[in-house]
């Protein structure tokens, strides 16, 4: 494959258009701001990404450009600027001084360029080293007609659900529709309880777990053999594996218990499969950090539309000889068990925990890497349930959707297939001198 060229046409800031027409919200006034919640601050301060592609025919980049900026009167965190107050404490400043959006065009044919190389993805996402903006998109022009849509955000100011809902909202506002629904931006709901009372280990769970210090365990290879690739799992295959992981539970027969999730399977039976891949020490500890979505497992329910982020992570942990030795449904009971720990209790714990407990400068991560890796350890993302495959401009859904993550090995992405057969695909970083092991133990279901 001959290396594709991506030549940057404009680049400029956009503004929200609000209902009048203007960029100028007049229910704001130039100190308006959103201070960062408990959750916003535990997440990353960096960009993360997301790719889209479309075959033609497809709109004008002109009309794509007025949809998203009244997407932006709806969500307008994206086009402001992040600040602090009085007492140092980051905020985001609703300033309107806009997101960027960038156009180019590609020398080649989509099919050309496809299966994406990681230089190809890189000149296809706009770079957003030390930049200021807090939302980033690419717009990419094929010489077919298909168009490629990268999108990159900050993720302190929302997690991934709410990207894939600023996504549709932008879709929806170029075809001519209302926004809907519309975000909730009431970040005032995580106040702690008077008094305080946190039950679990909060200093070493969430953020102790967040640092990488690779000081006794370092990978065997180095961070240019860090790879992506995507594997697909057919719906056949999954229920496969989902009765497989559910086959210590008695009570499926009899209707008193449910088989484990979808998610559980495939994280138990990925977990495996890295761990024998890497060729961990038998009593090497090895833990997955699994994100969970607090929207519903606090009580009273957080609105589904609560913009921002509302996720802690669950970290089950064994030893490597348990994670082999063991039949999968052990290592799916057990990352089952991790999960449901991280409940209402959990959650108000923690935010009763963030507000008492520690100083803005805990929540910034302490990383010593020699090679950017979670090794021993995973880290699993699911977007099963997110509506990123409902971003529709018009011109119907994309025929290409995927993460654009760091060459960080141990990273995995699961997300619905846009094959069309209701498949699943697993988007994972790993060291390339493993590849040819990975692929054959992927489907190996015993």
């Amino acid at each position: 494959m001959s290396i594709i060229k991506v030549d940057q046409v404009s680049s400029k800031l956009i503004k929200p258009m609000y209902d009048d027409g203007s960029d100028e919200d007049h229910n704001l006034t130039n100190n308006q701001f959103v201070p960062l919640t408990v959750f916003d601050k535990l997440a990353e301060d960096e960009h993360v990404s997301i790719l889209y592609a479309y075959r033609p025919p497809n709109p004008s980049n002109t009309l794509l450009e007025e949809g998203l900026r009244k997407a932006l009167s709806e969500y307008p965190e994206w086009a402001g600027r992040f600040s602090t107050d009085d007492c140092g404490r980051r905020l985001i400043l609703l300033n309107d001084e806009g997101m960027r959006f960038i156009e180019a065009s590609a020398d080649c044919t989509l099919g050309g360029a496809m299966p994406f190389k990681t230089s190809t993805l890189s000149s296809l996402n706009p770079s957003y080293k030390g930049i200021e903006e807090l939302a980033l998109v690419q717009l990419t022009r094929f010489t077919c007609g298909s168009l490629v849509i990268s999108f990159s955000s900050n993720h302190m100011v929302a997690d991934g659900l709410f990207v894939s809902r600023f996504m549709v909202a932008w879709g929806q506002a170029c075809r001519g529709v209302d926004i809907h629904p519309r975000p909730s931006h009431n970040r005032s709901i995580f106040s702690p309880r008077v008094p305080s009372c946190v039950k679990f280990d909060h200093m070493t769970a969430e953020i102790a777990k967040r640092d990488v210090i690779q000081k006794f365990v370092r990978p065997p290879y180095s961070g240019d053999d860090v790879i992506q690739h995507k594997v697909h799992f057919t719906p056949e295959f999954t229920a496969k594996l989902k009765s497989k992981a559910s086959s210590s539970l008695s009570g499926i027969v009899t209707g008193e218990q449910r088989p484990y999730s979808t998610f559980v399977s495939l994280a138990a039976h990925l977990w495996r499969t890295i761990t024998k891949v890497r060729g961990l020490a038998e009593f090497q500890k090895t833990e997955m950090r699994i994100s969970v979505n607090g929207r519903r497992r606090m009580k009273p329910r957080v609105p589904d539309e609560f913009f921002g982020n509302l996720v802690l992570w669950a970290n089950p942990e064994a030893q490597a000889k348990d994670i082999l030795d063991e039949p999968l449904s052990g290592t799916a009971e057990m990352i089952h068990e991790a999960v449901g720990k991280v409940n209402d209790d959990y959650f108000k714990s923690y935010i009763d925990f963030a507000n008492y407990n520690i100083q803005e400068e805990d929540f910034i991560p302490r990383k010593k890497v020699y090679v950017p890796s979670w090794w021993p350890n995973v880290e699993v993302d699911c977007w099963l349930g997110f509506p990123f495959g409902e971003f529709d401009f018009g011109v119907g859904k994309p025929c290409v959707f995927m993460p654009l993550f760091h060459n960080w090995e141990g990273v995995i992405y699961l997300l619905p297939s846009f094959g069309g057969d209701g498949g699943i695909d697993v988007h994972i970083s790993l060291f390339q001198q493993q590849l040819d092991l990975f692929e054959r133990l992927c489907y190996s279901i015993d």
